[in-house]
């Protein structure tokens, strides 16, 4: 009988693992914003927000490159909400090639983001990991 439930319980763990892991990347979102609209930022800063309140403890990082690195400069029109958004715990990072091209420093910067070398490069190291990919 010991035997019995020993694979019972093996077998329900080799079952469920798959949807465990599931679960798992479905907690995990990037958001891509190359686009310098007001409207698209506000939009993927209410997706985040939205992600966050439907699965509380999830990850989720925005990653900023080309035209959209300008509005994480320090004076941008949406910056109260970038810092709101890192309050709550979303990653928000700007791409360094992009502030490289467009002579941008980390003093030009909103003061809470964070920096990745290439935002197209953490963006796929993101998905490879298993993170969702979203793009307003």
């Amino acid at each position: 009988m010991k035997t019995l439930l020993s694979a019972c319980a093996l077998a329900m763990a080799l079952f469920t693992a798959p949807f465990a892991a599931q679960a798992a990347a479905a907690n995990k979102v990037v958001i891509q914003i190359s686009d310098d609209a007001a409207s698209t930022w506000n939009l993927a800063l209410n997706n985040a927000k939205n992600v966050q309140k439907a699965l509380p403890g999830s990850s989720v990082e925005i990653v900023a490159y080309g035209p959209g690195i300008g509005m994480l400069k320090a004076d941008a029109t949406v910056a109260n909400r970038i810092a709101e958004a890192v309050s709550a715990g979303v990653t928000v990072v700007a791409c360094q090639n992009t502030m490289k091209a467009k002579k941008l420093t980390p003093a030009d910067m909103h003061g809470a983001i964070g920096y990745v070398p290439s935002g197209v490069v953490e963006i796929m190291a993101k998905q490879a990991d298993g993170w969702s990919y979203l793009r307003p």
